[in-house]
């Protein structure tokens, strides 16, 4: 294997760590932070500035470098502006995400609980996938 193959699964294993410590990968507790008006649950909200408090400085130099750590490239996003894909593309992931209580990472990681929610969630996710890349393919 090489460095960016191993690095990969050891930053993949501590983001799953961090989720099942955090509690994130417990579809209760999504649920509960996203309960307004009733017994609303604050805690995503500190798991969320902590990544971004973590996030914000290594984007801010990985901005200004050429090549990643491992020399690889580095490939952040070039666009800046909103339209209908990304909107719709949102408004798709929040409801997915206030409906069954997982977001892509935390659904894979509780899929190997084995949490049926978790298994069903990760596979209407993947089903989707196909489905965007199937009717993109046609529109281009």
């Amino acid at each position: 294997m090489n460095k960016a193959t191993v690095s990969a699964f050891v930053s993949g294993l501590i983001f799953s760590f961090g989720l099942l410590l955090s509690g994130m990968a417990n579809p209760e507790k999504v649920l509960g932070f996203l309960d307004l008006f009733g017994a609303w649950d604050p805690s995503l909200a500190l798991v969320m500035g902590g990544a971004i408090a973590v996030a914000l400085p290594a984007f801010t130099i990985a901005r200004k470098r050429e090549a990643a750590i491992l020399g690889g490239p580095i490939n952040l996003p070039g666009k800046r502006t909103l339209d209908k894909r990304l909107l719709l593309g949102s408004l798709t992931f929040g409801v997915g995400w206030g409906l069954a209580g997982f977001c892509p990472g935390p659904g894979i990681v509780a899929s190997g609980a084995p949490e049926s929610g978790a298994m069903v969630f990760v596979a209407a996710m993947v089903a989707g996938m196909l489905a965007f890349r199937a009717l993109d393919s046609r529109r281009t």
